[in-house]
């Protein structure tokens, strides 16, 4: 992922579209990345995210296929 992508205008969805959509792309059809801090995910994340603390969030792109689609929360 390059950086140029940050630039990219993105949509926010509500809950129950990101859920749909979790169901639309089962497994490993869709990238889930949570932004939150690791105090955050250890209590309590969607099963099958990716820990990527926003502060750190660069650090994480190679974990992000291009090809798929991404939720980020």
């Amino acid at each position: 992922m390059k950086w140029m992508q940050f630039l990219t205008p993105v949509k926010s969805i509500s809950t129950g579209e990101a859920e749909q959509m979790i169901k639309d792309h089962p497994g490993e059809d869709l990238t889930l990345l949570d932004v939150r801090q690791p105090g955050e995910y250890r209590r309590k994340h969607i099963p099958g995210a990716v820990l990527a603390p926003l502060p750190q969030l660069a650090d994480y792109l190679d974990r992000v296929a291009p090809e798929k689609p991404v939720l980020v929360y």
